[in-house]
Formats: C-alpha cells, sequence, structure tokens
C-alpha cells in the first residue's frame, strides 16, 4: 500500500497496514564525507579509505562504511511522503537496528507497517501513530529496523 503524499490524516491510518514506500536513494561518497564532517564523527571507517582497505571485521571491511546517523535519517526520510507530511511532532524513535553495513553506491528503499494509533488529550486535533520501519538496501538486506511514533494531524484539525 502506499498514499504517496495524499490522505495521510491520522484517520486514514489503519493498525496492521503495510506501506512499501516508492522512492529509494544512492547513498555518494559526499553524502557520508558531508555528514561525518558535519556531525564531528571522527571515527576513522568513515573517511580512512586505507585504514578500511586492510580492515575485516564481520560484515565490515573493504571500504568505508556509511555513519549510521545518516541511515537512520535517509529510511524515516524515504516514509516521509507517505507517514508524516501531516506530521506536527516526531515523539519517539526506538528499537534502533542497523544490521548491515551501508556503503557508498548502495541504494536503499524503505517499508513500515502501522503498530498502532492513540488519541491525545494533550493535542484534540492529532493523534499518535506508530510505526515500525524497515530500511533495505539493493540487494534485500535489512539496513535499518526501528519503531517510531508520530503526532500526526487529524482531517479539519488544528495546527
Amino acid at each position: 500500500m502506499g498514499i504517496t503524499g495524499e490522505n495521510n490524516y491520522y484517520e486514514d491510518f489503519e493498525v496492521g497496514d503495510r506501506y512499501i514506500h516508492p522512492r529509494g536513494r544512492t547513498v555518494t561518497e559526499m553524502d557520508n564525507v558531508m555528514v561525518t564532517h558535519m556531525t564531528m564523527n571522527t571515527a576513522s571507517p568513515h573517511f580512512d579509505e586505507e585504514l578500511m582497505k586492510n580492515w575485516v571485521v564481520g560484515k565490515f571491511g573493504g571500504q568505508r562504511v556509511v555513519m549510521g546517523g545518516f541511515t537512520i535519517s535517509l529510511v524515516v526520510g524515504l516514509t516521509s511522503e507517505d507517514l508524516s507530511e501531516n506530521a506536527l511532532a516526531e515523539l519517539f524513535l526506538d528499537k534502533i537496528r542497523l544490521p548491515t553495513p551501508v556503503y557508498h553506491g548502495d541504494t536503499l528503499y524503505a517499508e513500515s507497517e502501522v503498530l498502532g494509533k492513540e488519541d491525545t488529550q494533550d493535542h484534540p486535533g492529532a493523534g499518535v501513530v506508530h510505526f515500525k520501519i524497515e530500511g533495505k538496501n539493493q540487494r534485500g538486506e535489512p539496513v535499518f529496523e526501528g519503531e517510531r511514533k508520530v503526532l500526526i494531524k487529524k482531517k479539519g484539525g488544528r495546527r
């Protein structure tokens, strides 16, 4: 199911709905270098190509690894048109796992499932929707798993 930017108010989400988000995004070397430097992440595996050529630990090795924070942001961003066009607030990110490293040139995709919904007295014109999000690379390997709660505007609700 995909709703791509329309009909994604609180009332439009039903527990059990699954979304295969249509957009993918290829990660570039510039993405990784820029976000690593902007966030002051000094971990060598993100920017030291020579180190990584000779370093093999589990799934990691042979090339620079894309920073996990970028992977998280990109996968959540890939869901935004469908899930949070009418979001008022990001409330919760939890149970985050990055099971497979992302490298320059990987293309990421996202899928989501509605786990729950709840009204909130603090914001009568909105409700909370709880999502499970999965990110995968072009080979279908999981690169991100997590849960997200978003405060989403109701139809006719005020901001």
